[in-house]
C-alpha cells in the first residue's frame, strides 16, 4: 500500500506538504500502514531556498532527487521521463500523486500511465491534485500540462466548481472527479500563526518593535459554519504593497515588461512596493536596461541587485523595491499584512482570496475564477491604464466575505479517504 508523490517545483511543496500530513493522520487514526514516498524532480531547485521551505512545511526529505534543473520544455519533460521511470521500476507505487501544472506534473502522469506491474498484471493509479483548471488559453505551457495530465488521470481531486464543470465539458467521467477544496489553502490555514511569529516586517524596516498590535481581517470559515482561527498580529507601521512577477509573458518580453513596470512605479508613489525578486526576473530587469525603475532594499549576501548599478536602500521608499526571494513563513506573513497585492501567481491569488487582502492579477485570464467570483482578485492584465484602475479601485473596494467551499483545511484529509478506500484501504 503504496503512495508516491511528486514535487517539481517550490509551489508544489505547498499542495504536497498537507498530503503528507494527511497519510500520518490516517496511518495513526487506523493504525494500518500507507506508506508514503516522496520524489523531487528538481525542476525549480535552490538548495538554499528549498532547504527552508522543508523546514517550514515540516516536510518529509525526498527519498529521491532527480535533479533536472531547467531547460527547455521539451528537454526538461523528457528528463524528468527517464529519471522517474527507473523511479517506477525500484518502487511500484500504488498510486502516484501528481499537483499543479508544471512540466514535472505530467511528466511522471505520462510515465506512470505507461507503466504496467508485470508480476501484478495491474498499472499504478494517477490522482491529479488541482485538477479542471483551465485558463482557455493554450499559448500557457501550463494549460497544456492541465489538460494532459487530467486526460491521464484516474482520480481527478478539483479545487472550485469550475474545474468540475470543465473535465465533464471534455468527456471525463464523473467517477474520476472528486470536488475535495484545495490543499494549498490546508498549508496555510496550518501555518498561518506559525507566520505571524515571522520577523520579516522588522527585517525590511515595515515595522517596529513594540508597534501595537490589531487583529487583522478574518480568514474565513471552516466547514459546518466554524470560523476559522485568526491569530493577532502586529500592525505594520508603514502601509505597503506585495508584487510577484515571474510568468515568461511577463518578464520576458520587454514591451509587456515595461507596461507593468510604468504601472507598479505610479502605485508606488502612493504605496512602497515590496518585490522578493525570482534570480530569473532579476536577470531579466538587467539585460533591458531596467535597473533604473527599482532599488534594492537590504545588503545580506542574498539580496537581489547585487551589480553596482542597482541603488541600494536600508529600508523601504516609495518605490518598487527588490528583496530577495523569501521562505513560505516569511512571505505569508508578508502577504497577510499588505494593504493589496499583485501578482501573476495563480496560488497567491487563492490564498490572498482566503486572508481577504485585495489582489490584481496582471494576467488577461485566470484558471482561478472562484477568486474572482467569491474571493479579493480582479483581472487587470498588463496594459498601464488598466492596471492603475484595478488598483484605484480594489484599494477602496469593500472586500467579500464569502469563501469557496471546501476550502477549510480539510481537503488533504478527503483526498487520503477516497484513495484508500477506492483502493480498499480500510
Amino acid at each position: 500500500m503504496k503512495i508516491l508523490s511528486v514535487v517539481g517545483a517550490r509551489p508544489n511543496y505547498m499542495k504536497v506538504a498537507p498530503i503528507v500530513s494527511a497519510v500520518k493522520e490516517r496511518n495513526r487514526r487506523r493504525g494500518r500502514r500507507i506508506t508514503h514516498v516522496l520524489v523531487h524532480t528538481g525542476q525549480h531547485y535552490d538548495s538554499e531556498l528549498s532547504d527552508v521551505f522543508f523546514v517550514d512545511l515540516k516536510l518529509e526529505e525526498p527519498k529521491y532527487y532527480l535533479g533536472v534543473g531547467s531547460a527547455s520544455h521539451a528537454v526538461q519533460t523528457a528528463e524528468v521521463m527517464k529519471k522517474f521511470e527507473a523511479v517506477m521500476g525500484l518502487e511500484k507505487p500504488d498510486v502516484v500523486v501528481v499537483v499543479g501544472d508544471v512540466n514535472s506534473t505530467v511528466a511522471c502522469a505520462l510515465v506512470a500511465s505507461k507503466t504496467f506491474y508485470d508480476n501484478r498484471g495491474t498499472s499504478p493509479l494517477i490522482a491529479h491534485v488541482e485538477a479542471g483548471l483551465r485558463s482557455f488559453d493554450r499559448a500557457m505551457p501550463e494549460e497544456i500540462n492541465r489538460v494532459l495530465t487530467d486526460h491521464l488521470s484516474d482520480f481527478l481531486f478539483v479545487t472550485e466548481p469550475s474545474g468540475v464543470l470543465n473535465l465533464v465539458r471534455e468527456g471525463i467521467a464523473r467517477e474520476r472527479i472528486h470536488f475535495v477544496g484545495n490543499t494549498m489553502i490546508d498549508c496555510l490555514l496550518a501555518c498561518l500563526k506559525q507566520a505571524q511569529r515571522s520577523r520579516i516586517l522588522e527585517c525590511l524596516g515595515l515595522r517596529e518593535n513594540g508597534v501595537a498590535g490589531r487583529e487583522t481581517a478574518a480568514v474565513g470559515t471552516a466547514s459546518q459554519g466554524e470560523r476559522a482561527a485568526r491569530p493577532k498580529t502586529p500592525s505594520a507601521a508603514i502601509p505597503f504593497a506585495v508584487l510577484t512577477l515571474h510568468r515568461p509573458s511577463n518578464v520576458d518580453d520587454p514591451e509587456n515588461f515595461l507596461n507593468i513596470i510604468q504601472a507598479l512605479k505610479e502605485i508606488a508613489a502612493s504605496l512602497p512596493i515590496i518585490f522578493p525578486c525570482h534570480p530569473r526576473t532579476e536577470n531579466n530587469i538587467v539585460r533591458f536596461g531596467y535597473q533604473g525603475h527599482f532599488v534594492c532594499l537590504g545588503n545580506d549576501d542574498r539580496s537581489p541587485g547585487r551589480r553596482a548599478d542597482f541603488l541600494r536602500t536600508d529600508h523601504p521608499l516609495h518605490s518598487v523595491n527588490l528583496v530577495r526571494p523569501l521562505s513560505y513563513l516569511d512571505f505569508l506573513c508578508l502577504m497577510s499584512n499588505a494593504a493589496i497585492v499583485l501578482t501573476d501567481s495563480g496560488g497567491i491569488q487563492e490564498e490572498t482570496t482566503i486572508l481577504k487582502i485585495p489582489c490584481i492579477t496582471l494576467r488577461e485570464n485566470t484558471e482561478r475564477p472562484a477568486t474572482v467570483s467569491q474571493g479579493s482578485n480582479i483581472i487587470a492584465g498588463t496594459d498601464k491604464e488598466r492596471i492603475l484602475a484595478a488598483f484605484r479601485f480594489q484599494i477602496r473596494a469593500k472586500i467579500r466575505r464569502t469563501q469557496p467551499r471546501f476550502w477549510d483545511g480539510r481537503a488533504s484529509r478527503r483526498i487520503v479517504d477516497i484513495i484508500a478506500s477506492t483502493l480498499g484501504w480500510k
